[in-house]
């Protein structure tokens, strides 16, 4: 086990000097500020990093009671003229994206201003289209270079794009579709996930048959086949782009701070995922400026992330940051561990990545598949290793820092959410030392607290457990859960009146490092894709042999947060193995990939209160097989139920 209380500095003798922030003491004058003088130091941020068509009106106006948060109002500016236009005079042929597709040998090369040419003609079709200004987009494609493409083409024209993972189900992107209301999605006729080859055309028209109708449909030909496209709603995307008449230039859109940039779903504890709502000022400088300042991005710097845009991670520092920071990305169409680990590291050494961003669930994969993989590969290039989507536990930390970093890369193992629009606390790799499971200090103008959940008060001691709160607005959170703000209140701000809520556990030690332990709410967190346990208990009382389910996570050995379902079936239902893993691929079908249920346990009877209330605190002890104390259960229907429940799962054991 690593000794959670000792910490890394052999990082900081190479490193330390080139830092963008260098010191302690620059960061703590740096934050004071950000703190003290928001609206001083905010527009001085923002006039560094962003170029304006007109500058603000103000900074910053918000109210938490009624989530009403506004960063630069009246300034005009576009997000594509921040990522392309101004980098045309000198950066014109740096590479922006290395593209690496699934398969072993299949690369492309992208320009910056060959992107500035992609990106136009795509804008350019969508408007003949008659897609302009506040219309909507959806985008479920795979990690194909096209993808930014079509995001940033929407950011050119004002309409507001949504990205949606590919492992999601038809039924899935059905809510979002019938939610979001675009006019236009983009596809491809497959996705390469590792070795299994997903259609997502199929998937689409089944989507569109459930939610209702979408005006066009640009369909990629990833892999390589003649496409069987409806004339009047589909078109191929290179029938898109090369018509004659499409514009070479076309003329960004000029949109308020405040106006909606891009929407994203994420699950909630209750009732249907959530469309979390970025605005383009205040979401774009925090990105550009997290990128720069947390992985110290140099300008001939090249990063690697091993996620996807349609989650938070990747859509910021995948996407949007590198390319406002004018720096060379390395797109993957796998994953971390997909089509299989080595992969990562071929590409690291192939194009020399200095920045690899990556997921706890990849790390903890690596360091049982990979004992050594800097004595095999040369990863000699790395300089800061990122991570973040759930807590990573302080021996996976030690093992990324030793066998991959070689104790001299930073770890920028930070805490974000998709609500953050980046993240939020992380350790600033030019300053240290580091600590070992931690993510460090609070990013400039994000102000955590730590609430006692029995008191409702601040903690006292060091180490103290207790909800992560934050006091006031940072420039990337978002502004508003999209089409219902009355949910964006009840879920972020009712809780605890005055502060947003993150939903999140966590302490501080007494250097004033925060280290969070995870959801606190009905949401599990496997592999960082965060997943309503509401969502997985209608789905499988969708089953005709469930009668009642309840879902909670527990601690996985590679996933840091594993699903355990409590499953009741119909009277005289036998319980099996077929039976589990047919209702693992049911869940699966109506979800997605990332829905898999690790563990099912047969229940006579879920544990209630008597009022009928499911008791998840206690499922979530028994799934753990954290039984030493659990509490009263005075107000339960039948309390001998938990002697029963405890006993099954102790001869489940991990088995699943």
């Amino acid at each position: 086990m690593t000794d959670r209380s000792h910490v890394f500095d052999s990082y900081l003798r190479p490193y330390g000097l080139p830092a963008h922030v260098k010191t302690m003491a620059e960061y703590e004058a740096l934050y004071r500020r950000s703190v003290e003088d928001p609206d001083g130091f905010w527009g001085d941020q923002a006039r560094r990093y962003l170029s304006w068509d007109k500058e603000w009106d103000f900074v910053l106006r918000y109210d938490f009671d009624e989530a009403l948060i506004e960063w630069f109002g009246g300034g005009i500016l576009n997000a594509t003229v921040n990522c392309l236009d101004r980098h045309m005079e000198g950066l014109r042929d740096r590479v922006a994206y290395h593209w690496e597709g699934c398969a072993s040998g299949e690369s492309r090369r992208v320009t910056y201003g060959e992107l500035f040419s992609q990106v136009n003609r795509c804008a350019g079709f969508l408007r003949s289209r008659g897609i302009g200004r506040g219309d909507r987009v959806v985008l479920y494609m795979p990690l194909v270079v096209e993808l930014p493409v079509a995001m940033l083409a929407c950011a050119r024209i004002g309409a507001i794009h949504c990205v949606v993972f590919p492992g999601f189900s038809a039924a899935s992107l059905a809510y979002r579709i019938a939610d979001f209301a675009p006019k236009a999605l983009f596809t491809a006729d497959c996705a390469f996930l590792g070795e299994e080859t997903v259609g997502l055309k199929a998937r689409v028209d089944e989507a569109i048959r459930l939610s209702g109708d979408v005006e066009t449909v640009v369909v990629y030909a990833r892999s390589g086949d003649n496409l069987a496209l409806d004339g009047n709603r589909e078109v191929s995307w290179t029938d898109a782009l090369s018509r004659p008449d499409l514009p070479e230039v076309v003329t960004p859109e000029p949109m308020d701070a405040r106006d909606p940039l891009f929407v994203l779903y994420t699950s909630g504890a209750r009732g249907g995922p959530k469309g979390v709502v970025h605005n383009h000022g205040g979401y774009l400088l925090y990105t550009a400026m997290t990128a720069r300042v947390m992985f110290d991005l140099p300008e001939t710097g090249i990063i690697l992330t091993t996620g996807h845009p349609g989650g938070i991670a990747s859509h910021s520092y995948g996407v949007y940051g590198p390319l406002l920071n004018g720096v060379t990305s390395v797109l993957f169409e796998g994953s971390g561990t997909q089509p299989g680990s080595e992969r990562v590291w071929e590409l690291v050494a192939k194009y020399k990545v200095d920045r690899l961003y990556t997921t706890p669930t990849d790390i903890r994969t690596w360091a049982r598949t990979h004992a050594d993989p800097a004595a095999v590969y040369d990863l000699n290039s790395l300089k800061v290793l990122g991570c973040s989507g759930e807590a990573l536990d302080p021996e996976s930390w030690e093992w990324f820092y030793r066998h991959v970093g070689r104790e001299r890369c930073a770890i920028v193992d930070a805490w974000g959410q998709t609500e953050t629009g980046g993240n939020g606390i992380a350790p600033l790799p030019g300053i240290g030392p580091l600590k070992a499971g931690s993510c460090g200090r609070p990013f400039f103008g994000v102000t955590p607290v730590i609430l006692d959940p029995d008191t409702g008060e601040e903690t006292k001691y060091p180490n103290q457990e207790g909800v992560l709160c934050i006091t006031r607005p940072w420039p990337g959170m978002a502004c508003t859960i999209y089409g219902d703000h009355d949910r964006y209140v009840e879920t972020y701000f009712s809780r605890v009146p005055g502060l947003y809520f993150t939903g999140d556990g966590a302490r501080k030690d007494e250097a004033g490092l925060f280290e969070v332990s995870g959801r606190i709410d009905d949401v599990v967190n496997p592999c960082g894709f965060r997943l309503g346990c509401a969502e997985i208990e209608s789905a499988l009382i969708r089953h005709d042999l469930v009668q009642e389910a309840a879902v909670v996570g527990y601690p996985h050995p590679i996933k840091g947060q594993g699903v355990y379902a409590f499953v009741t079936l119909e009277a005289k239902t036998p319980g099996s193995k077929d039976l589990k893993r047919e209702l693992g691929l049911f869940v699966m079908n109506q979800i997605g990939s990332m829905a898999i249920i690790d563990t099912v346990q047969w229940a006579d009877q879920l544990p209630k209160t008597r009022s009928g209330k499911v008791l998840r605190r206690l499922l979530q002890k028994i799934a753990a097989i954290d039984v030493k104390d659990l509490g009263d259960f005075e107000t339960m229907t039948d309390p001998a139920l938990v002697e029963k429940l405890i006993k099954d799962r102790l001869q489940l054991g991990t088995k699943s």
